[in-house]
């Protein structure tokens, strides 16, 4: 909560905090009235509740604020049930601090001037140009996409390729950037392909009020850049292939706290429009007007304007990623609001080969909690640059949305799995989870071990015994070029052997899928009786990579020993022969009829008999009247069990 005075006459943009909802002309019983169907599809997906925060303000309180002369509303918070005004009329904020709804006001922000740039999170202007790169015959890794040099380590300091080559590019995602403007993103040439295929699905100016993003600061633009870039052979991004909602929050020329609440707003928007995630390039400790600065113990994931908007969109399901800060050389040094949220994903900035930026701001969180929580590149990363050509610049500006594309396809590989699911597999495939520091958090996230993390959290095996036939049923996810072992170990055994390899059937794009195995049991001992599934998700024999997706058990109490087969003689009298012979059979079976069939030497069946079966011995005249001289085999069938086989010669 802020504490500033609210008559100060310096101020001219206030927050006005509301006692309550009364009176909403919405109802928590018709949610689609104010949430679209996909904002409402993840509350279902994750089992989230419809609760107070989602309701609107209430409309007449809003009116009533419009209708005090000298005031104009800015931007509405739900979540905060607040209300930013803008007035340099004392009359007037005592006005609205008298209406019987106002609980308090505060300052919020000065006069709008023209102030120097905000550099909390502009680590980053000085683009450093990549040469000219384009992809030659005969260079492509066998990689989905030909990255570039550059952006290619990037991406697998990660293993992120493993994502795209079975599919994850980022389809159906979608990934609200909010940030201080998106300079010409219409025109720059990394995002031909977004602009070509409508994968910007929205659009908001919370500092000016409009639609229009792509005339103010270039630096969202830059960071839209590493997640959406696709200029095969120099610059291809993260998810190149999800959609996008881009919201303009900060005015890079001052730095106030209305900024934090123009986060929270954009991070609302982000919820009711649909998006999956947020990349927030954005950070405050510190402003134009110190009487707003933070000290680091009030950065605790809980006292923040913009930490409390964080904290409420990943309780509404997204999944949110925000920059550590920048301040790794300066006096502060620790990480910046809102990556202090204890459900924000706080990225800190390593380069290609996995070094920390000097510039990467440090933690923990006040309490020893970790942050960051986990690094991407930000040393030296490939953006867009205003001028349309392609270079490198340094900023936990560019690591955070790095991150976010990268996450984005992990989600999309498991849209079963809440947004908490997917930030703790990040966690757990960091190269430091196991002793995580102040730097880096919990380190550099490999993503084909996140996947595989997530698969063994997916898939099940089960078994079921009956009379001595065990049915295997499985799921799991896969794609062309995969491979599963199923392994078996019996009664007395101490350890696996294969039973069945099963090759996904075709498709490129990660599945579900379910697969089934009868296995008949011989083995004269009793007891546990143990399946288990082997996923090679990586058959390459340079990166091969299986995953112990599950296992089951059945427990026999019985022996399973079939019965010996009976043992068969088949005799021939006379043999060679003329026009007839006689058929011996010495057989113990139990059926009443053996199935005779004779078939020349090419495998040919000339003739098919059935003759009667008296156990022990049987015998039958056969005909040979109209058959050639030759050789032939005659072969003699119990049902669909062969029991022998003899020549015969016809002379």
């Amino acid at each position: 909560m802020l504490i500033v005075s609210s008559a100060s006459a310096q101020f001219t943009r206030h927050i006005v905090w509301l006692k309550n909802k009364g009176g909403n002309s919405f109802s928590l019983s018709n949610p689609s009235a104010y949430l679209s169907a996909r904002a409402l599809q993840r509350r279902t997906s994750q089992q989230l509740s419809i609760d107070s925060t989602d309701l609107p303000v209430t409309a007449s309180y809003l009116n009533s604020l419009r209708s005090v002369s000298g005031v104009t509303i800015l931007n509405v918070s739900k979540w905060l049930n607040a209300v930013c005004i803008q007035t340099s009329n004392a009359s007037a904020l005592t006005a609205v601090q008298q209406l019987p709804f106002v609980q308090a006001t505060a300052g919020l922000a000065a006069r709008t001037g023209a102030g120097k740039e905000n550099d909390k999170f502009i680590e980053t202007q000085r683009i450093i140009p990549l040469a000219e790169i384009t992809a030659k015959p005969g260079e492509l890794s066998g990689d989905f996409y030909n990255y570039g040099g550059s952006a290619g380590a990037e991406i697998k300091l990660h293993k992120g390729e493993f994502l795209h080559n079975i599919g994850l590019r980022g389809q159906g995602m979608q990934i609200a950037l909010l940030d201080g403007g998106f300079f010409n993103y219409t025109t720059l040439r990394a995002f031909d392909s977004v602009n070509r295929n409508g994968q910007i699905l929205s659009t908001w100016d919370f500092v000016s009020g409009n639609a229009s993003v792509s005339e103010d600061h270039p630096h969202g633009m830059q960071c839209l850049s590493t997640i959406a870039a696709n200029i095969p052979g120099q610059f291809v991004g993260k998810a190149p292939q999800a959609s996008f909602h881009l919201f303009r929050s900060e005015d890079v020329n001052s730095e106030y706290p209305i900024e934090e609440f123009n986060w929270v707003c954009a991070a609302e928007r982000a919820d009711s429009t649909g998006a999956d995630l947020i990349s927030s390039s954005l950070g405050y400790f510190d402003f134009d007007n110190p009487v707003f600065n933070y000290t680091y113990n009030q950065l605790n994931g809980n006292t923040t304007l913009s930490v409390r908007g964080a904290d409420l969109a990943a309780k509404k399901g997204l999944l949110v990623f925000n920059s550590a800060g920048n301040e790794g050389n300066s006096a502060w040094r620790n990480i910046i609001t809102p990556s202090d949220g204890d459900s924000v994903l706080a990225i800190g900035a390593v380069n290609a080969q996995g070094v920390v930026g000097s510039f990467s701001s440090y933690g923990p969180a006040p309490g020893g909690r970790i942050k960051p929580d986990i690094a991407s590149v930000g040393v030296a990363a490939v953006v867009q640059g205003s001028s349309n050509t392609i270079g490198t610049a340094n900023g936990t500006s560019f690591s955070c949305p790095n991150m976010a594309g990268l996450g984005a396809c992990l989600w999309q590989g498991f849209p079963e799995f809440n947004n908490m699911k997917i930030a703790e597999a990040l966690k757990r495939s960091g190269s430091r989870f196991i002793n995580p520091d102040d730097r880096m958090g919990y380190g550099i996230p490999d993503l084909r071990m996140a996947f595989s993390w997530l698969l063994a959290e997916y898939a099940t095996v089960t078994a079921q015994l009956s009379n001595c036939t065990v049915t295997v049923n499985w799921k799991s996810k896969d794609v062309e070029g995969m491979r599963y072992d199923l392994q078996r170990m019996l009664p007395g055994e101490n350890s696996y052997s294969t039973l069945q390899q099963v090759v996904p059937a075709s498709g490129t794009v990660l599945r579900n899928s379910n697969y089934q195995y009868t296995d008949r049991i011989q083995t004269s001992q009793t007891g546990p009786i143990k399946y288990r599934v082997v996923q090679w998700i990586d058959t390459a024999l340079a990166t091969r990579q299986s995953v112990l997706v599950d296992s089951a058990s059945v427990l026999l109490t019985n022996t399973c020993v079939t019965p010996p087969t009976p043992q068969a003689t088949i005799q021939l009298y006379p043999n060679p022969a003329g026009n007839s012979t006689r058929l011996i059979v010495n057989y113990a079976g139990s059926n009443s009829q053996l199935q005779v069939s004779i078939s020349d030497m090419a495998g040919r069946i000339v003739s098919r008999y059935q003759v009667p079966l008296r156990s022990p011995s049987s015998s039958s005249d056969l005909s040979l009247e109209v058959y050639p001289k030759g050789t032939y085999l005659i072969t003699v069938w119990d049902q669909d069990k062969k029991i022998g086989a003899i020549k015969l010669v016809k002379d």
